[in-house]
């Protein structure tokens, strides 16, 4: 049987089309995706984000070990609460997972937020590498996580916080957190929406969940939330990236730390090989001119010759146009075609994201 979150039976209470994901039963929507997507970017929905696993490394190598782990560099936090967006590599470049990385205190406490169907993987690869550093990992199963996401959502989140939290979390800065009481509270989010994303203790999530719905924040399920990734430009792991696509090819270089020089993380030698290389895939967004949905491993065409592949494509609501992530040969210009059942359709080049903050960042 697949693993089930804390909010599993309010799922199912709330009519939600279950379907398996990572190796747990997760909501896809409560009856309609579109409504959950526009409740997103109009006002307010939550997400059940339980099956994310939280991991915190503490003890006095902490830093110098998460430094050689990730390629962003977590020396960068120099205040508490602090977050950094980064890849885990492995030795080729690839990318091992892509995760958020909190300073939860001055003395060497982090806490990462990994992807769920790769948790089991990261802890093996970060047990793994520890040799020589003195740290401790914990895995924090026993933490729920509920993201609210839309212009609305950090009001109405504050009004179902006790009183010190909603000051707290009203006061926090785009990627930052604050803790309290053993929850924590992150300025961060996966939709292209300002909001948060709570941790707590499993016994408190049904409470929380219940006393958002009963402040109007509407229930969304994985359908949703991939199109509103797809719209903010935001990464999938394991289709837009994975252990044979490093950074470089993910539209993610802003997300490595080149400096200093000296610092030697695992993937860098390998990263530093491709940067030099005129051969070096380009990651970038596609409109769909013509008629059709793009999907994922699609062929992208240009003039007839094979140039590259779909990594994430599909509706946009928001555009009401279809739209895609795709890596691409160097230099393809402004258009090229997609290959959708076995016709080529017309498309445009674009940089993502598509919408950031409900607003359209293309031309039509």
């Amino acid at each position: 049987m697949a693993l089930r979150t804390p909010l599993y039976a309010e799922h199912a209470r709330l009519g939600a089309r279950l379907v398996p994901f990572g190796g747990w039963d997760m909501p896809l929507h409560y009856g309609s995706q579109i409504e959950e997507h526009d409740a997103v970017r109009e006002h307010a929905g939550m997400f059940d984000v339980s099956h994310m696993c939280p991991v915190d490394i503490e003890g006095p190598d902490a830093q110098a070990f998460l430094r050689r782990l990730l390629a962003n560099d977590v020396a960068k936090l120099k205040t508490v609460g602090k977050a950094l967006y980064s890849c885990m590599l492995n030795d080729s470049g690839g990318v091992v997972d892509d995760l958020i990385v909190y300073l939860r205190g001055p003395a060497g406490h982090y806490r990462l937020v990994v992807n769920a169907g790769t948790a089991d993987k990261d802890l093996t690869w970060l047990e793994s590498h520890r040799t020589g550093f003195d740290v401790e990992i914990r895995r924090r199963d026993d933490l729920a996580m509920i993201a609210v996401q839309g212009p609305q959502a950090r009001e109405l989140t504050a009004t179902c916080l006790p009183r010190e939290m909603a000051d707290s979390a009203l006061e926090l800065a785009p990627f930052h957190a604050t803790e309290c009481g053993g929850w924590f509270i992150a300025r961060t989010g996966y939709t292209g929406e300002d909001g948060f994303e709570i941790l707590l203790p499993a016994d408190h999530a049904v409470d929380l969940w219940s006393v958002l719905l009963d402040a109007g924040v509407r229930p969304c399920g994985l359908g949703a939330r991939d199109t509103l990734r797809l719209e903010a430009g935001m990464n999938l792991y394991g289709q837009d990236m994975g252990e044979d696509v490093g950074p470089l090819e993910s539209g993610l270089e802003w997300t490595i730390a080149w400096e200093p020089v000296e610092r030697d993380f695992i993937g860098r030698a390998a990263l530093d090989e491709l940067r030099a290389s005129p051969e070096r895939r380009e990651f970038v967004g596609l409109l769909l001119t013509g008629r059709g949905v793009i999907r994922a491993h699609q062929t992208v065409l240009s003039n007839g010759r094979e140039v590259g592949e779909i990594t994430s494509g599909g509706f946009s609501p928001t555009l009401q146009r279809s739209i895609a992530l795709a890596r691409v040969a160097p230099g393809l210009g402004e258009t090229c075609e997609v290959e959708i059942r076995g016709k080529p359709v017309p498309a445009r080049i674009v940089k993502p994201p598509f919408v950031r903050h409900g607003r359209i960042l293309i031309e039509p």
